[in-house]
């Protein structure tokens, strides 16, 4: 996969680089400051008319920024009023010549700014806050929340965390967010992406050319990262050149492997059977009519089903309940080293023993953990995008760890945020159906960490085509409709 343009996320370390090496590639980080002030008040100008603006500004760059907005502003006649966080003489660098360009007063740093105000704009800190907030800023902030001023925060809203989306101390919201070059983790990770309000990413004269040099392995989940892996039938194809799909099935929770059963299918599997307990088989023969229903042999178990090399690719979970059979059956997908895909029951089924389950993944394999089965099987402190790769690492698989803002990360260390899912989703089955995706397109080829982004992608889509009152069910049907599109708009970009 490759960090296409447009779709990399940058550290702030990793986006302190990239103004270091424009100003080497010979973009003075004066200009840089200039262009960054000026698209910010390109965008507040899209969106308000004239009104009176408040400008925050703190005392680092973000600060400097800020300056450059009210003095652009003032030129155009709009009223601004500036207050900054600090002393003047401590200011340094470029945001000291920009407070000299400022022929406004700068006001006292008080809550008393807000008197009048149309627009505040945020140029505290941005994204390198680095201790939570306290004293005047948390008032102002405070303030602000009370009044229901609207809010233009340059880079990200004070009081995120830049890096890990984390609020520290209080939090500023944002309606609109202004950035630089390219999106930072705090901009998609909850509770920060809450907070950003509508996020605009910005040219301010950065060459592309240095994220070679940064080699950045966060990205947002956009379809031009997975979309060339993509499945497409050839026309030769059978139904076996398209992959024949295993998902085990429960005997009471019966519509978690349905579920996922018609999701594979749509995803494009050529041919899928249901492995169900004797007890159950009537129920899974009687539903979908495209299903193969296969009874789960009393002696061999799973391993007897996938001795026919055929069937190649396995989803284990789903409504299988948190029984030594639902482990027995995983550690036989596993070490079949056909493609694999764990969910729900599958994953709580090891907890207290991760190290059975992390040792018997021999192949492409895919861990689709919410985060309270995420909690039972890892044991790792720290912020959810590092537990996320850490995880991955540690299980040698690819860890889909779900929510509003999924993240999926793979063993080498790359991770990709998703954006696009609405709340909606967070209903019952929906998961059985993102698995369902997943092992339909591994299936077919597409290798484990391209296909775990693809699947959170569509499955995110067609929500958003479905809105209000989804159900689960619902979500198979219109994949055809998501898949149909990107493939045209792959075809007319070609």
């Amino acid at each position: 996969m490759n960090l296409e343009i447009g779709s990399e996320i940058l550290t702030i370390k990793e986006m302190t680089k990239a103004d270091t090496l424009a100003v080497e590639a010979g973009v003075s980080s004066l200009d840089l400051m200039e262009n960054a002030g000026a698209t910010v008040v390109r965008e507040i100008r899209k969106r308000w008319v004239r009104r009176s603006v408040v400008v925050l500004a703190g005392p680092g760059n973000n600060g400097g920024d800020g300056f450059v907005v009210a003095r652009l502003l003032h030129q155009i006649g709009w009223p601004v009023r500036l207050g900054l966080l600090g002393d003047k003489t401590s200011l340094r660098g470029d945001s000291k010549v920009n407070a000299e360009r400022w022929v406004g007063k700068i006001e006292e740093f008080s809550v008393a700014l807000l008197e009048g105000a149309g627009l505040v704009v945020d140029a505290l800190f941005g994204a390198g806050l680095s201790r939570p907030l306290e004293g005047i800023v948390l008032d102002i902030l405070n303030a602000m929340e009370a009044r229901k001023l609207p809010c233009v925060a340059v880079d990200v809203p004070t009081g995120i965390d830049g890096n890990t989306g984390e609020v520290l101390g209080g939090v500023l919201n944002a309606d609109l967010t202004v950035t630089f070059f390219r999106k930072k983790p705090g901009h998609l990770i909850l509770p920060g992406r809450q907070h950003c309000g509508e996020v605009e990413v910005t040219d301010i004269g950065i060459p592309s050319g240095v994220l070679k040099k940064i080699s950045p392995v966060i990205a947002e989940n956009l379809p031009q990262l997975w979309v060339d892996k993509l499945p497409v039938p050839a026309p030769d194809f059978h139904k076996y050149s398209r992959g024949h799909v295993v998902i085990v099935g429960g005997s009471e929770m019966t519509g978690a492997a349905r579920l996922a059963a018609r999701a594979a299918r749509r995803a494009g599997a050529g041919i899928l059977s249901i492995v169900s307990p004797a007890n159950a088989k009537h129920i899974y023969e009687i539903s979908d009519a495209g299903n193969l229903v296969l009874e789960l042999p009393a002696k061999k178990g799973l391993s007897g089903i996938l001795d026919n090399k055929r069937r190649n690719a396995v989803l284990v979970g789903p409504g299988n309940g948190v029984t030594e059979l639902t482990r027995k059956n995983a550690i036989s997908a596993l070490t079949s080293k056909n493609a694999v895909v764990l969910d729900a029951d599958a994953l709580t089924a090891f907890e207290g023993d991760p190290e059975t389950l992390f040792s018997s993944i021999k192949g492409r394999c895919v861990l689709t953990p919410h985060q309270g089965e995420f909690d039972r099987l890892f044991k790792i402190n720290g912020d959810k995008l590092s537990r996320c790769r850490e995880a991955a690492k540690l299980a040698n698989s690819v860890i889909i760890l779900k929510g509003f803002d999924t993240i999926i990360a793979e063993p080498n260390g790359r991770v990709v945020i998703n954006a696009n899912a609405p709340a909606d989703l967070a209903t019952a089955g929906a998961g059985d159906v993102l698995s369902g995706i997943i092992i339909g397109l591994m299936s077919q080829g597409m290798e484990a960490f391209e296909a775990a982004c693809a699947a959170v992608w569509l499955h995110g889509e067609a929500a958003k085509e479905l809105g209000a009152g989804l159900i689960a069910e619902d979500l198979s049907e219109v994949l055809p409709y998501v898949l149909d599109d990107i493939r045209k708009q792959t075809t007319s970009n070609r």
